[in-house]
């Protein structure tokens, strides 16, 4: 290791969260020890001991005392929401022009074979329609932004 290594590593454990830190290569020890009494500062110890044979450099870092978490809160079951995606690559449009309103919103309800939004490939507009009645809980996408071939584009939580 050299002189910059060596600066470059202090200086890493000097931020680092744990309290003592030890590296062992190749007949090179480097032992650091943070002073707690002195913020930001470190007592390093550095020997250099006959070689070990290593079948790959090792680094050994003392982890630092963890407490206890409080049990978690059990979780609400996911919902599982409908996914619709992209059938081309192209350029997701959410209304049938400049300045008309979008086919659907976030909160809006839709019925099976209404139209959600419309795919511009190869200057051909692709209206993409809902496969399942439901209510509209994200649009992934936005608007004019172009979508890859199975991207998600929108979530959609399924009637009852």
């Amino acid at each position: 290791m050299d002189a910059r290594e060596i600066k470059d590593l202090l200086n890493f454990v000097r931020k680092a969260d744990f309290d003592e830190f030890e590296l062992e290569l190749e007949g090179f020890r480097l032992r650091v020890v943070k002073n707690k009494s002195a913020p930001g500062t470190a007592q390093v110890a550095m020997t250099a001991s006959p070689p070990v044979p290593v079948a790959a450099p090792a680094v050994a870092v003392a982890p630092a005392p963890v407490a206890e978490a409080p049990p978690a809160a059990p979780k609400p079951p996911e919902e599982k929401l409908h996914e619709i995606g992209s059938p081309m690559v192209g350029t997701f449009y959410r209304a049938t022009g400049p300045g008309a309103k979008p086919l659907c919103n976030v909160g809006d309800h839709v019925s099976a074979g209404q139209t959600l939004c419309i795919i511009e490939a190869m200057k051909l507009m692709n209206e993409i329609e809902s496969d399942i009645s439901g209510t509209v809980v994200e649009i992934v996408p936005d608007n004019a932004q172009p979508v890859e071939y199975g991207e998600p584009l929108f979530r959609i939580r399924a009637d009852r």
